[in-house]
């Protein structure tokens, strides 16, 4: 699978980008802030490449993901006009949470590292479980542990 969504690679979801001058602070090196805006488009295509859109979420089951945590560590910079990848995969798959590390990098180096927890919300803002057919798309991207079915709570 390839394309504007990126493709799976590996047990990873891998996403080309290319650095604008948008992108960039006064001395061409992309401002870190881009970093989380990067790593929430190749989330977003990761999704979408599965089948599991945000449109879809919010109209069939009313709901979202959120960011609950994330951790950036910024190692070295990106500049101008550079092609860079992000290099998504999922550590954990709980019952109502996912906990994925984002890789950016250019060449095969690591520039950036993303550590990230989304928390599955209604639209109310409630926490709740995410559905089997969620779960099921994303284990593609998990550990094996991934494809389990978390317990119901009594």
């Amino acid at each position: 699978m390839n394309g504007q969504s990126g493709r799976i690679e590996a047990g990873q979801h891998v996403m080309a980008l290319r650095v604008y001058y948008e992108d960039t602070d006064s001395g061409g090196m992309v401002y870190y802030a881009n970093y989380l805006k990067y790593a929430e488009r190749a989330r977003t295509e990761m999704l979408r490449l599965v089948g599991v859109d945000h449109e879809t979420l919010a109209r069939e089951h009313d709901l979202a993901f959120v960011v609950r945590s994330c951790t950036l560590a910024c190692e070295k910079p990106a500049r101008l006009d550079d092609l860079i990848e992000v290099r998504s995969r999922l550590l954990d798959l709980g019952g109502a949470s996912l906990t994925a590390e984002q890789v950016i990098g250019r060449n095969g180096t690591e520039l950036a590292r993303l550590d990230v927890r989304l928390a599955c919300m209604t639209a109310a803002g409630r926490p709740t479980r995410i559905p089997k057919t969620v779960r099921e798309a994303l284990a593609a991207y998990g550990p094996p542990s991934a494809t389990r079915q978390p317990r119901e709570r009594e």
